[in-house]
């Protein structure tokens, strides 16, 4: 047994990590990164519905995402960006149209 030295409990000789005050012990132990919010599924999922084709610098940043993936997505953002454009541009033409139809 050892003391910690952090918060002077009785802890195992072995201990990399405080069970009492949570402190690692040996500086050479550096716990896993974590990932930065804005790479999270959500994030990217909220992005890509309110930005559209402006998220994509977000998935391409993504370290989690295979190329294959990033192209994936990039093709279905696009490809949907296009359609509502499309429908969007049709629904002009038909308000244009009903607008001239009466009269106004």
């Amino acid at each position: 047994m050892k003391k910690c030295h952090f918060c002077a409990e009785e802890i195992q000789e072995e201990a990399i990590k405080c069970r009492f005050c949570g402190e690692f012990l040996d500086n050479s132990y550096k716990p896993k990164p974590t990932t930065k919010w804005y790479y999270s599924v959500w994030a990217i999922v909220i992005g890509l519905v309110t930005l559209g084709p402006f998220a994509l610098p977000l998935v391409w940043k993504n370290p989690k995402y295979k190329v294959n993936t990033k192209i994936v997505i990039t093709i279905v953002v696009i490809v949907v960006t296009i359609w509502l454009c499309y429908l969007m541009a049709n629904m002009y033409k038909q308000l244009i149209q009903q607008i001239t139809t009466l009269g106004l």
